[in-house]
């Protein structure tokens, strides 16, 4: 009997330890020369700053974003009408800032493929629709954005064509966002859309800037890549932050457990590739379109290119003193932006087929030589994995796989280690991990 029970056990790690053969072939689906199409076409627009014209066919946000839509409009057609593709849209007004030259609509292409189990859950990945010139509000000087985000967009379009193809059980978003280069108007209209509608989001993958492979500090390098996260939730409660003092948390806020989460999975998935997870919101000083989803309390991340050449940003197209400035179309590595496309494409995937995180997570064994865990049971879930790592370690590095709702990890002290729980379904995808909220002796 205990020899049954031991090969039980040892079958049970092994079907929990494999790959998802179906996330290979979602890697090799994404088109390096379909987002090459697409930041072409997107270019020839000639300028989509957002206040920019919004009447022409063939120049403007105006005419971009509803080429975005006729993309999600097709893709649709091909999957027997799968996703459900809208324009979203909010008005903006010069007293909201100092980017706005004057009063306009800030619109937001939007497709969502709706989940077969969890439809009000959704896991969203963004592009930028606008662009700009040297000066914010130079609405009609040429600014093609073919980097700065038509990579981004482009392959937004592109994960939509792959996963499309198959059913997931909590619904994906892909959109395109406008405003972005004005005060993250796009962003803040949907992130406000979403609470107004009480979507369920799981995070958002907002990617800006996919195509760079050549830094303006020389380097090349065309597998590194960076993950931008909050380290705590920007609206969370005094009693939250009491909390953390005394039982840790400084660096495991919804958004950092987002990003943990794409790390582990191209690791797994990707390992040639590179990420590189920032402890920060954003870059220096600056900031993208995923923090309007922060400040809501949302997970979001940014995903983006590891070196930025700056002469190819917010730059008007010229040569100066031997430089050649502008975010041109042949600056861009189509190959590069690939990669960081189905990096994308397989975290939406694996998170889609996941079953939801536990809402709650207990932990207990305070002055004891083991650490206690209890969790509330999730719906769809086939077992659970408690993961621990160093108090100095940025990834869960150790994990232990249960189908109870509570365990305890015998000689594990609670004072060394961070701690999680994961849901696992029976697919062997897993949600993202979830820090414990909860206290008990």
């Amino acid at each position: 009997m205990k020899k049954i029970t031991l090969l039980l056990l040892l079958f049970t790690g092994f079907i929990f330890s494999q790959t998802d053969a179906k996330i290979y072939d979602i890697i090799e689906a994404v088109s390096a020369d379909r987002i090459k199409a697409d930041v072409k076409t997107l270019t020839e627009f000639g300028t989509r700053n957002t206040f920019s014209d919004t009447i022409s066919d063939t120049r403007g946000i105006g005419a971009a974003r509803r080429w975005i839509k006729s993309e999600f409009d097709k893709i649709s057609k091909t999957c027997n009408n799968c996703l459900n593709v809208f324009y979203q849209k909010d008005l903006v007004t010069k007293e909201m800032g100092r980017r706005v030259p004057h009063d306009a609509y800030v619109v937001n292409v939007v497709a969502i493929q709706k989940g077969t189990k969890y439809p009000n859950k959704y896991i969203i990945m963004s592009g930028d629709i606008d662009s700009r010139a040297s000066n914010t509000m130079d609405f009609k000087t040429d600014a093609p954005g073919a980097n700065d985000n038509a990579s981004g967009m482009a392959g937004t379009i592109e994960a939509a064509r792959v996963l499309s193809k198959y059913k997931f059980e909590s619904s994906i978003i892909y959109v395109g966002l406008s405003g972005e280069e004005q005060g993250l108007f796009g962003g803040a209209g949907l992130a406000k859309y979403a609470k107004e509608k009480e979507w369920d989001i799981i995070g958002i993958l907002n990617n800006d800037m996919i195509g760079n492979i050549e830094g303006v500090d020389g380097v090349i390098d065309n597998r590194t890549f960076r993950i931008f996260s909050e380290p705590v939730p920007a609206n969370e409660t005094e009693r939250q932050r009491r909390m953390r003092r005394f039982y840790g948390g400084e660096v495991d806020g919804i958004s950092r457990q987002l990003a943990r989460y794409v790390h582990k999975t191209t690791k797994t998935y990707m390992p040639e590739m590179n990420p590189m997870m920032i402890y920060r919101l954003d870059r220096f000083g600056r900031g993208g379109h995923h923090r309007p989803f922060n400040d809501l309390g949302f997970a979001g991340i940014r995903i983006m290119e590891a070196h930025e050449n700056y002469t190819q940003q917010h730059q008007d197209i010229r040569t100066e003193n031997g430089i050649e400035y502008g975010d041109t179309f042949e600056h861009v590595n189509f190959p590069y932006a690939k990669k960081l496309t189905a990096v994308n494409a397989i975290n939406l995937a694996s998170l889609a087929w996941a079953p939801a995180a536990p809402k709650e997570v207990a932990i207990g064994g305070i002055v004891q030589a083991s650490a206690k865990f209890k969790w509330n049971k999730v719906d769809g879930a086939k077992g659970y994995k408690i993961y621990w790592r160093d108090t100095t370690s940025p990834t869960w590095d150790h994990s232990r796989y249960v189908e109870d709702t509570e365990f305890t990890l015998k000689g594990i002290v609670i004072d060394n280690f961070f701690f999680g729980v994961a849901a696992v379904g029976e697919n062997g995808h897993e949600s993202v991990v979830v820090f414990p909220n909860k206290v008990f002796r």
